[in-house]
């Protein structure tokens, strides 16, 4: 899978589970480690894992890939999930405005979601 692809699955299905201020960098031009952050906070651990275990099991779902690795222990207020290509970081608020990765990678350009169609309504005839 294309790995833009997979970084906006990833921003999707953290979103589904209410993850907040989701921000996707491109670092491709910056890093030989990976393609693509997501960058997502929560409200507190539990939060935390929630998101991070929609992210693993929708993505395998999809795509049939698994994480080369996911860091964090349950008391952690920072999770990584890594797919090589992407990862997802995911912290408490209040973790993420002390680390300030979207500062550390300012020169990274942010990736905006795919803007959905909106379906026309079906009115029904009378």
């Amino acid at each position: 899978m294309d790995s833009k692809k997979l970084a906006l699955l990833c921003q999707k299905f953290a979103d589904d589970k209410k993850a907040e201020n989701i921000t996707v960098l491109d670092v491709r031009d910056l890093s030989s480690v990976t393609d693509f952050f997501v960058i997502a906070s929560a409200t507190s651990e539990p939060h935390l894992h929630a998101i991070a275990d929609e992210i693993t099991a929708k993505v395998r779902e999809e795509t049939t890939m698994k994480p080369r690795a996911v860091d964090g222990s349950f008391r952690a207020s920072w999770m990584v999930v890594d797919y090589v290509d992407v990862i997802v970081h995911l912290m408490r608020g209040d973790v993420r405005a002390r680390y300030d990765l979207e500062g550390l990678w300012g020169d990274a350009p942010r990736v905006k979601p795919r803007k959905r169609r909106a379906r026309k309504p079906i009115i029904p005839a009378v």
